[in-house]
C-alpha cells in the first residue's frame, strides 16, 4: 500500500468514519504520503467538519481541491 490511499466515507455516520480513519492512520506505511477521503457534502457537513476538527493536528496538513466533497490528509511530503 502505497501513494495515496482513498476511503470512502459515504454512509458512514462520524463515529464510524473516524474509526476507519484512525484504522487507515495505523496501518499507513512509509510510502503512503496521504489519504484521500471522499465524504460528499449534499448530504450535510457533518463528516467534513469532523475531519477538519479532529485531524488538523494529526497531519502535516488538510487540503481541499475542486471538489468540495474530498479531503486529503497530507502525512509527508511527496
Amino acid at each position: 500500500m502505497g501513494g495515496v490511499l482513498e476511503l470512502d466515507l459515504h454512509g458512514k455516520n462520524a463515529y464510524q468514519a473516524k474509526v476507519t480513519i484512525d484504522a487507515a492512520l495505523r496501518r499507513a506505511r512509509a510510502g503512503t504520503y496521504r489519504i484521500r477521503l471522499i465524504h460528499g457534502y449534499h448530504g450535510g457537513t457533518a463528516l467534513r467538519d469532523m475531519i477538519r476538527r479532529e485531524y488538523a493536528d494529526r497531519v502535516l496538513r488538510l487540503e481541499t481541491g475542486i471538489d468540495p466533497g474530498i479531503t486529503d490528509l497530507v502525512l509527508r511530503e511527496f
